[in-house]
């Protein structure tokens, strides 16, 4: 196992950007930037023995400040949605940069996935970490967050998430790693399994109205493994609104351990991804059309090039008590970790 550094290139305000990449016994590997603690490659066998990208990504930091898909990021202070951009705690009402519908996604105009994070690379493993200052994005509380990528020889990639605030304040953290298991191409094909009997049911601004609805006898129902592209035209759920898929699933495993949430794969090349999490829920999400978008090596982003099983916890938790809580009192340690796990089927 080893961990390498090379120059990445520089950011328009003139910060460097580094790659950091880790490489296990069989020869797979992950590469993490530090500007978003952004995971930007990961390099797995297929069933010929070749190895694949499977995660979509750019060679440069340019192109990461010019997209606007959060590819590949570290999400936060608060994953997804927050309804109406603003949230009350303790009393106090807090208004937010609204950026998607009126809403605010993703932590906002600057969140976590556009700033520089300190990189600690060790054995087999990189620990991302940054300081959010009090009123950063309006949010309450000095806010200490640490992404951990850790490989194993097992082609295991581990993201451990730890954070702790003075004052209470909201905190949901996730990667938007967009997969496609072929490594190029349109992933509507590949087959997707979801451990998860319900769904958080949506607006048509993609907000959870606080339902939880059965995905029995409807296009989200991913309980037995499918093909992505079988019912993604659907006019049902509010699937015409998102051009596909969405969705927040309600995941069946219990609190607490870290179990099997979704299960990918590709047919034609035989790369399998296991999704294994603590959080509460999973959002996929299937972009329609990247307009073309250049990635790595070249390769040209067109019409569903990826997907994306983002774990969290729900969107819009502040608006619906009923939901896992996304408060984080003052001094309380938040904690999550995600396991992708890739293997040959």
């Amino acid at each position: 196992m080893s961990v390498t550094s090379a120059p990445f290139g520089r950011l328009p305000t003139g910060e460097d950007v580094t790659r950091y990449t880790i490489t296990n016994a069989s020869g797979a590997s992950c590469s993490l930037l530090d500007y978003g603690a952004t995971w930007q490659s990961m390099l797995v066998p297929n069933r010929a023995g070749n190895l694949v990208d499977v995660l979509l990504g750019f060679d440069s930091p340019e192109e990461y400040v010019n997209q606007t898909w959060y590819i590949g990021a570290t999400i936060g202070r608060v994953a997804n949605r927050i309804g109406g951009a603003r949230f009350t705690l303790n009393g106090t009402e807090y208004r937010l940069f609204a950026n998607d519908c009126g809403n605010c996604a993703h932590g906002g105009k600057t969140g976590f996935d556009r700033r520089m994070w300190r990189a600690e690379p060790e054995e087999n493993s990189v620990v991302f970490s940054r300081f959010s200052p009090d009123g950063e994005e309006n949010f309450p509380g000095n806010l200490s967050a640490m992404v951990a990528f850790s490989l194993g020889d097992d082609n295991a990639l581990s993201i451990r998430y730890l954070a702790v605030s003075d004052r209470d304040t909201l905190c949901s953290l996730t990667n938007h790693a967009y997969f496609n298991l072929a490594g190029q191409g349109t992933v509507l094909e590949q087959t997707l399994r979801i451990d998860a009997d319900a769904f958080t049911r949506i607006d048509p601004c993609i907000l959870p109205t606080g339902e939880i609805d059965p995905v029995a006898g409807t296009a989200l129902d991913f309980r037995a493994p499918k093909p992505i592209g079988l019912e993604i035209g659907s006019h049902s759920n509010h699937m015409d609104a998102a051009l596909g898929y969405d969705h927040n699933f309600v995941l069946n495993h219990p609190e607490g351990g870290v179990e099997l949430a979704a299960t990918a794969h590709d047919p034609l090349g035989g790369v399998v991804m296991d999704v294994f999490t603590d959080q509460p829920g999973v959002q996929f999400f299937t972009p329609y059309d990247m307009c073309g978008m250049h990635g790595k090596r070249g390769a040209v982003y067109g019409k569903r090039p990826g997907f994306c099983l983002e774990t969290q916890h729900f969107a819009n938790a502040t608006e619906h008590p009923h939901f896992p809580s996304i408060v984080l009192r003052a001094g309380d340690v938040y904690t999550s970790e995600t396991v992708f796990r890739f293997r040959v089927k």
